[in-house]
């Protein structure tokens, strides 16, 4: 569909409720000009989703868990709202002919197979599911080279590095440098934070995220997925990525150059600009964000890595080093691990210890199709699953 200057985009939101969905759909309500939301899916929060709904009438409401699909129905048809259900209708929902952009805001897996589905459709993605270049880099490249589709990162790092980017020769790239606040246990040594508890991990200093996420942040797991994410956005190797933890979190990343420079983006540590900045194609938002205060800021510090106390952040290196399904099998325990640690069945380290069992017993597959990557997935789900 050509869209013309008054038309708004269509936009289809990969995972409505949660925090990135939610504060697109902020940005959309604030530019009705710009935006139409035309398809919004849901996981399990029917409620959440039918609130939202009626709020920004779409045209098509999906939500993962079919167990949910008679109410959903109930609430949404009476305002001639289709309802749809089920993982495969979110994907088939992701690459609608009406959509002109796929915001695929899912956290973990889930993501995969819509974003997947919308770039064989030859949509724009704005891409918030880290988790679908973790698991599958490599097909979705494949998948770019014979499409019309663009990727547009929505994770504030990314967004950051990609703006630095603007008007850079690729080939002056020296190295990519991501930012990490270092999460709540920062500044804790190793015993305690051995026997902290989810309540301890979920209380981030910096950002309002979801918990699986924040539990992410809080074991550097986070940092070590944006750095495979990176590679496949960007095209650089392991030998030219790295982290650094800046507890402020206003710096969201960098890049250095050939001749030593580093160009830097900063902002408040806030969701709406990379937002923006991904559903208008790298065109700005007017006003997208709050203003960062620098006169208000004291210092900007910043601190190596400890892998020592941090050691999911080493397995970015072996998934890069390694690729084929590796990162897959990375993903898929940590998810299993992640989940028992938020209901208090393991400890902090047992997150790590999951993941690299799992590696040692999941079979190797150096160039995995799609349908290797479903069952790596999976695989490594039910070892991960045998070890609390």
């Amino acid at each position: 569909m050509t869209k013309t200057d008054r038309t708004p985009k269509n936009i289809a939101v990969i995972g409505a409720t949660g925090s990135i969905g939610t504060q697109t759909l902020d940005i959309a309500a604030r530019h009705p000009d710009l935006y139409r939301p035309l398809v919004l899916t849901a996981g399990s929060r029917v409620n959440e989703l039918v609130e939202l709904c009626r709020k920004h009438r779409p045209r098509l409401a999906v939500i993962a868990d079919d167990r949910h699909y008679r109410e959903l129905c109930s609430e949404l048809q009476p305002l001639g709202i289709e309802c749809a259900a089920g993982a495969d209708a979110i994907a088939e929902a992701a690459a609608l002919p009406e959509v002109d952009m796929t915001v695929t805001a899912t956290v973990g897996y889930s993501g995969l197979l819509p974003t997947v589905k919308a770039i064989t459709a030859g949509k724009d993605i704005a891409l918030a599911n880290k988790e679908t270049l973790v698991v599958a880099g490599a097909l979705i490249e494949r998948l770019l080279n014979d499409s019309s589709s663009k990727i547009y990162p929505v994770d504030s790092e990314h967004s950051a590095i990609y703006q630095c980017l603007q008007g850079e020769d690729p080939a002056q790239v020296s190295r990519l440098i991501i930012t990490a606040s270092g999460g709540p246990f920062r500044t804790w040594e190793r015993d305690r934070i051995a026997v902290a508890r989810a309540c301890d991990a979920l209380r981030h200093p910096n950002w309002s995220m979801g918990a699986k996420i924040t539990i992410d942040s809080a074991t550097m797991m986070n940092k070590a997925f944006e750095l495979i994410e990176a590679r496949w956005l960007f095209g650089v190797g392991a030998d030219r990525l790295s982290a650094v933890v800046h507890p402020q979190s206003i710096i969201h990343s960098m890049v250095e150059f050939a001749d030593g420079g580093i160009k830097a983006q900063m902002g408040v540590p806030d969701m709406h600009l990379p937002i923006a900045y991904a559903l208008g194609c790298a065109q700005r938002l007017p006003g997208a964000e709050r203003s960062l205060g620098l006169a208000d800021m004291a210092s900007l510090t910043f601190e190596e890595p400890d892998t020592d106390r941090f050691p999911c952040l080493t397995l970015a290196d072996m998934a890069l080093r390694r690729s084929g399904n590796t990162a897959c099998v990375i993903n898929a325990a940590n998810e299993v691990a992640v989940q028992a640690y938020l209901q208090n069945r393991i400890g902090f380290y047992d997150i790590y210890r999951i993941i690299c069992e799992t590696l040692d017993r999941c079979e190797y597959i150096a160039e995995p199709t799609l349908s290797d990557y479903v069952q790596t997935n999976q695989i490594a789900r039910d070892i991960a699953g045998t070890m609390f």
